[in-house]
């Protein structure tokens, strides 16, 4: 058998893990607003030394579930990055594993300029090259005063992953 082939073979039997993910200093958990909801901030998935983070949509919302910078489109962008970074880094990562994101506003026509220009600057100000695939989307937002949500996808290696049999 050749090494691709004892690669995926390996792959294709390593267990999946996963867990949800959180960091109560930047976020709390949906369940625990007024009008609880249900679904985990993330969720970590470790397979055969890949990790794989699903970061659910994120606006700006502070650590005790009230909406911050209301009207305000700049700073909730800047929150809802910040709040995105504060869950990586809860699960030792960076903006630099990020490969995906989704982006939903919820004027784009008003605000996609304003957004881009924040993203742009965001980006480079955490050297990302390349950038993350990304999507941006027209939406009604879960809470009428948020101006923008962000989905993440992360992806790295947490150890070295094992292609042999013994």
């Amino acid at each position: 058998m050749n090494a691709f082939a004892e690669i995926l073979e390996t792959i294709a039997q390593a267990p999946i893990k996963k867990r949800a993910m959180t960091n109560h200093g930047v976020l709390n958990e949906a369940y625990a607003y007024a009008k609880p909801s249900s679904f985990s901030r993330g969720m970590r998935i470790d397979l055969n030394g890949l990790t794989i983070l699903l970061i659910s949509g994120t606006a700006s919302i502070d650590e005790n579930g009230k909406s911050v910078h209301i009207g305000d489109f700049p700073a909730q962008l800047k929150r809802t990055f910040d709040n995105i970074t504060g869950l990586l880094e809860s699960e030792g990562c960076t903006w630099h594993d990020v490969v995906r994101t989704s982006c939903y506003l919820r004027d784009i026509d008003r605000d996609y300029e304003a957004f881009n220009a924040g993203r742009t600057a965001f980006f480079k100000e955490q050297g990302l090259d390349p950038l993350p695939a990304s999507t941006g989307i027209e939406a009604k937002l879960c809470r009428p005063e948020l101006l923008v949500e962000i989905e993440a996808i992360a992806m790295f290696r947490t150890e070295k992953a094992c292609c042999y049999k013994e």
